[in-house]
């Protein structure tokens, strides 16, 4: 690998991490048109993922502090004994997320056989196919009301589906779950907002499982100046791709997402056959 290939992964990964257009499906089409899958050490992939982490820490700070002082106030008025009379709702948003976490669980028995599939572009390119579908179908949708005040427990349960379902490679995880989110009635910008909140548990959760097995097989760390490329081009188009997304969630419109989608998934089906 090397730096430029450094910063095109980054790059893929900081746009279609929180464009609704699958990193992993993205990263491993790449990686199979440059030749490099078996150059890309897993070291490196946890990384780029703490890139783009680093920018939903940055767009979304405020509520971010907002969730970590009411945990602090949570944890007090338990040892007290006390409780608000009206829930905040940043402390509500804290439950929600946690909710919206557990279908994870489901994945981890399978977790290693999933990620096998990222050598399979024709599955990729049918998952990319039904995100796609997904997204379109999105646009249909009257739109929701619901925000943190309102969602239900049964709501996040159904996002955090959708989020669990796009561990398949080749399935937006941004795009399942803002779509989970529009079908249960979410405002489209707290869809959004709460599609990227919910990334974080799940992002520091999978990346603890792949550090470790990255030790096991060996870091370089003579290598590790041209991963921080990688890094940081990752943080910078992940945290512009996030204000993008929010400006299309304000007009409500995911379609041209749908088409791009479906575009890349035809595409990969006809380049696998000749490369």
């Amino acid at each position: 690998m090397s730096f430029i290939t450094s910063f095109l992964l980054g790059l893929i990964q900081g746009i279609a991490e929180f464009l609704p257009l699958s990193s992993s499906g993205h990263l491993a089409i790449a990686q199979h048109l440059l030749g490099v899958k078996a150059e890309i050490p897993e070291f490196y992939d946890v990384l780029l993922h703490m890139g783009t982490l680093a920018a939903v820490f940055v767009a979304y700070w405020a509520d971010i502090k907002a969730m970590v002082m009411e945990l602090i106030h949570g944890v007090t008025d338990l040892a007290h004994g006390t409780t608000p009379a009206r829930v905040p709702p940043a402390r509500r948003l804290i439950l929600l997320i946690i909710l919206g976490t557990l279908p994870l669980f489901l994945v981890l028995p399978v977790h290693k056989k999933l990620r096998a599939l990222t050598g399979n572009m024709v599955f990729i390119a049918a998952a990319l196919i039904v995100t796609g579908v997904l997204l379109f179908v999105c646009d249909l949708l009257k739109k929701g009301r619901k925000n943190e005040r309102t969602a239900t427990l049964i709501d996040v349960l159904v996002v955090g589906l959708g989020q669990a379902m796009a561990t398949v490679p080749g399935v937006s995880r941004s795009g399942m779950t803002i779509c989970a989110g529009c079908f249960m009635g979410f405002e489209r910008q707290f869809a959004v907002r709460f599609s990227f909140l919910l990334s974080i548990p799940a992002v520091l959760g999978a990346n603890f499982l792949s550090l470790i097995d990255a030790i096991q097989s060996g870091i370089i760390w003579a290598d590790v100046p041209m991963y921080l490329v990688g890094v940081v081009t990752a943080a910078v188009s992940g945290y512009l791709s996030i204000r993008l997304l929010k400006m299309v969630a304000e007009k409500g419109k995911f379609g041209a997402f749908a088409y791009y989608c479906w575009a890349v998934g035809i595409l990969t089906v006809a380049l696998s056959t000749i490369v």
